[in-house]
């Protein structure tokens, strides 16, 4: 087992990995170019996701400065009680251990996951995808430079060079203590860690966003924040796929219209309900199941919607628990939507896009989850602890 490293030492590696990274920013984005050659896949979202450019390469010095700069999570006092007795109980915050993280495509997630979970004290585990194999051993030969400088064993930092089956084995019986497992990508890599993982499994979910156009909406701001969420960043998880417009909407057919010439602007596929398919390049929904998928990509699905209780009724049935945008002028119907909809976020007036660890005061975040127990949406460094409790006595026995 590692020992727990002061928060000083922590903060020195973080530190001198920024360093590291801005030292080697051309080598790093020269490797990454071999990646990006050898990527023979069709998913631009992959695609995205995979390149370092200048402004990646500053996100990453960003993210590990800043967590230096932030206070240590673990050892922070959450409880306290002098027991009738005379002992005192405190419960403070601790690191789970070993976290191993998996990823596809996304060499900033060697920098930025990592460091959050090393921030919090843990050992790292790194397991990326194939595609991204050659930028992320560059960017681990950092972090085992930024060790060493530091007087640190590079163990603290591992990466694992599996294959699938070799993965499987791994989640199954693995040859070291792994704590916590967290799983960043697509559906079917989260089902293939939560089939396989011996320990509990962090789940960093789908997107399948929301936007819903309620009858009172300033219909400036719903195009603003739909054209937004749905095509500044198709490949992240809090891009929009699906927009459900109040069918009570005062000018609805105008706005209807110039929303559907916005999204031509930016070649998004447009798919609607029978309503909405009227419309001239607007194609008919074949199956409901559609209400189900993550898209990922430039399309999106419009349809009408008769209440706002009809909407949060529709996301919670459909959408994939990650966030959801109410366009209103009520307050009121603002705050109905907000309590019900169950998703980890929930907009007025506002992008899903910001759905972001950096965005939402964090600083940054290992993965955004969606799952209701531990910690719901970013996982920020004070969220990645666990809790122990700590009891002092003089002798007293029960």
């Amino acid at each position: 087992m590692n020992t727990l490293l002061s928060i000083e030492k922590r903060n020195k590696v973080l530190l001198n990995m920024a360093t590291l990274l801005e030292q080697e920013r051309d080598a790093i984005i020269s490797i990454n170019k071999k990646d990006l050659e050898n990527y023979k896949g069709e998913d631009i979202s992959m695609y995205d996701r995979l390149k370092v450019d200048d402004s990646k390469v500053d996100e990453m010095i960003k993210s590990v400065t800043h967590l230096a700069s932030q206070d240590d999570p673990v050892g922070v006092e959450r409880f306290s009680f002098k027991h009738d007795n005379g002992m005192q109980v405190y419960n403070k915050t601790a690191s789970f251990g070993t976290v191993l993280i998996i990823y596809e495509s996304r060499p900033d997630v060697t920098v930025e996951a990592a460091g959050i979970a090393f921030k919090s004290g843990n050992k790292i585990l790194l397991k990326g995808g194939k595609e991204s194999t050659t930028s992320n051993l560059k960017i681990v030969e950092l972090w085992h430079q930024a060790l060493k400088n530091n007087g640190v064993s590079t163990d603290w930092v591992e990466y694992l060079q599996f294959n699938r089956t070799e993965t499987q084995a791994f989640l199954e019986n693995p040859t070291q203590k792994v704590d916590l497992i967290v799983p960043r990508g697509g559906e079917r890599l989260i089902a293939f860690v939560k089939e396989h993982a011996t320990c509990p499994v962090i789940i960093s979910g789908r997107g399948n966003n929301f936007v819903f156009v309620e009858k009172e909406a300033d219909t400036q701001i719903a195009l603003d924040v739909i054209i937004n969420a749905k095509t500044a960043k198709i490949s992240a998880c809090n891009a929009l796929d699906k927009v459900l417009i109040d069918k009570n909407l005062p000018n609805k057919d105008a706005f209807i219209k110039t929303l559907i010439s916005k999204l031509k602007e930016f070649d998004v596929e447009i798919l609607g309900d029978e309503a909405l398919s009227k419309y001239e390049g607007v194609a008919p929904i074949e199956s409901d199941d559609i209400w189900y998928q993550e898209f990922l990509d430039f399309k999106i699905v419009i349809a009408e919607i008769g209440s706002n209780e009809d909407t949060i009724a529709m996301i919670n049935k459909y959408s994939g628990g990650h966030s959801s945008s109410i366009i209103t002028k009520n307050d009121a119907v603002a705050e109905i939507f907000m309590k019900n909809v169950d998703n980890a976020a929930v907009y007025h007036n506002a992008s899903t896009r910001f759905t972001d660890g950096s965005q939402l005061g964090l600083g940054g975040e290992l993965a955004i989850s969606t799952d209701k127990l531990h910690q719901r949406g970013p996982i920020g460094l004070q969220h990645l602890v666990t809790n122990k409790w700590y009891i002092h006595g003089s002798g007293q026995i029960r």
